[in-house]
């Protein structure tokens, strides 16, 4: 069965970074869509980057400059940097990888930026 698994969010100060990383297994990321989305208390859920099967990166205009999607294909995961953190950036973050139709969420990590 597919499953993804979050790690790397935490407390961090504003203006401070942290590197999500969210590992899948059941899907390989290198010929799928994979991004990550977050959702914040009381909010929608939305899109934060997502990952293309053909490498193409794209940004939600909140994060665009600061945050950067990657993957290594080798270990099957994928990464979110985020720098220049604000307390808007405050949120559960999500994996997500889509194939056939359907889409696969991981569990969320934990990001709090104070100020």
């Amino acid at each position: 069965q597919v499953q993804l698994v979050e790690s790397g969010g935490g407390l961090v100060q504003a203006g401070g970074s942290l590197r999500l990383s969210c590992t899948a297994s059941g899907i390989i990321f290198s010929i799928n869509a994979a991004g990550w989305y977050r959702q914040a208390p009381g909010k929608s859920r939305e899109l934060v980057a997502m990952f293309s099967s053909g490498g193409s990166r794209s940004y939600a205009d909140s994060v665009k400059g600061r945050a950067t999607i990657s993957r290594d294909n080798a270990k099957n995961t994928v990464y979110l940097q985020m720098n220049s953190l604000k307390p808007e950036d405050t949120a559960v973050y999500y994996c997500i990888a889509s194939r056939s139709g359907r889409n696969y969420w991981g569990r969320g990590t934990q990001v709090t930026v104070s100020s």
